[in-house]
């Protein structure tokens, strides 16, 4: 039931959704850079926005010269990644991370779109695969963890992503404040950056070749990316172990978040599809159908079991856990009236009901007296016979007779649950 209270300022009001936050929290980070000589990143966030938006190199060059900066040091290239976690999420919030498709998604996706879709997949994942969309890698999170400020808290007492990152950031700081060597090795790698920028932002369309100049201003990057490595490693405790650490975090995150939204179409189809092709099990004359045309034999097997599984189900038996069988199985012997014999010298009783065990042959039995049908019905169930007495020899018959009856209501129970167990 949708809440009333609030919606009429719904209606009249737009949501302005943004990614805001998350660029406040990256600003916040970039802040520790308070470009006076003793850190880095603000040079790298300004170099990585100075050749995407450049209009003269090529796409091939700006590539080349983006892989070489990020992969001397990736775990150095502050910027270049939180640049990219920026992108990443504004694709979101504009839609656009769902390609389009002149025939499965010929038009732009939308925000609400995307949050309807995430939804959606929420219980479609528990319905079809038994499973939680998370175990799947499927959960909000999964799709949306950014935005949602995954990088701003834990579960755990261990600290969010991006405050350590920022904490590490402002350890540097210090450390450069008060160590020559650091001091340096910082000043050098945004001078480095800045001269790059610099050349990238001053080439213009009729320059002449440039490609030499550009790859000793990138190489020059490298270099002193390099010995800045060096020297943050020297920081009691080595935070470049944690620098790299963070940055698989947050682009296994990005990874993940691209993979299921770019493909969150598709994959729902998928799931909608066999969702639908299941409930033709129902008809009898389909179920043939499907298990000839199905190639797959997991399908085959699932329209061939079909009735058979169905017929295993039985709600009373339905539980939530292995500790409430024995109580189901004793809830079911009670309402069967079992153990309808509990007395084992009453020997006319004890043979009654062995004549209806399954197990046992009662072929001529008519002509047996009560006693020969105990020893017979004994002789079939593998209970030895010999020097026994008639009374012992129906006790331990009543005994595995009454066995029977629960391990009968034992394993319909189990059936059931296999029935009901996704696999």
């Amino acid at each position: 039931m949708t809440i009333k209270k609030g919606l009429r300022s719904l209606a009249e009001n737009t949501p302005n959704f943004s990614n805001q936050s998350v660029e406040n929290a990256i600003n916040d980070i970039k802040a520790v850079d308070k470009d006076d000589g003793h850190q880095f990143i603000l040079s790298q966030f300004l170099l990585d926005e100075a050749i995407r938006d450049n209009t003269v190199l090529t796409t091939s060059q700006k590539n080349d010269v983006l892989d070489t900066l990020y992969n001397a040091q990736p775990h150095l290239q502050i910027g270049r990644y939180l640049n990219d976690v920026i992108r990443h999420t504004n694709t979101i919030i504009d839609g656009s991370i769902i390609p389009l498709d002149d025939a499965a998604n010929p038009t732009p996706s939308t925000f609400l779109e995307i949050l309807q879709n995430v939804q959606t997949i929420q219980g479609l994942v528990p319905d079809l695969l038994g499973i939680s969309a998370a175990e799947q890698k499927r959960s909000v999170n999964d799709h949306l963890g950014i935005l949602n400020g995954i990088f701003l808290s834990t579960t755990d007492s261990t600290a969010p992503v991006f405050t350590r990152l920022k904490e590490i950031m402002q350890l540097i700081d210090t450390n450069s404040r008060t160590t020559s060597a650091l001091n340096t090795a910082v000043t050098n790698a945004a001078v480095a950056n800045l001269n790059l920028r610099t050349f990238i932002n001053g080439v213009v369309a009729d320059s002449t070749d440039f490609q030499t100049t550009l790859d000793n201003r990138v190489n020059s990057v490298v270099t002193m990316f390099s010995t800045l490595n060096t020297r943050i490693s020297e920081i009691p405790g080595d935070p470049t172990v944690d620098l790299a650490s963070i940055r698989e975090e947050v682009n296994v995150q990005v990874a993940l978040e691209n993979s299921n939204l770019s493909g969150i179409i598709d994959y729902i189809d998928t799931l909608t599809s066999n969702i639908s092709f299941s409930t033709l099990a129902e008809d009898v004359e389909m179920r043939e159908l499907m298990t000839k045309v199905a190639g797959d034999p997991n399908w085959q097997s699932y329209f061939r079991e079909y009735e058979q599984n169905q017929n295993n189900l039985n709600p009373i038996y339905t539980t939530e856990s292995d500790l409430d069988k024995d109580s189901i199985i004793e809830e079911v012997l009670s309402a069967r009236g079992l153990p309808d014999v509990t007395d084992s010298t009453n020997f006319q009783a004890v043979v009654n009901k062995a004549r209806r065990d399954s197990r046992i042959d009662t072929a001529n039995f008519d002509r047996l007296s009560a006693e020969e049908q105990i020893i017979k019905s004994c002789e079939q169930l593998g209970i030895t016979t010999a020097n026994r007495t008639i009374s012992s020899l129906s006790n331990s018959l009543l005994k595995n007779l009454n066995k029977h009856d629960r391990d009968t209501i034992a394993k319909e129970l189990d059936l059931n649950q296999s029935s009901e167990t996704h696999s």
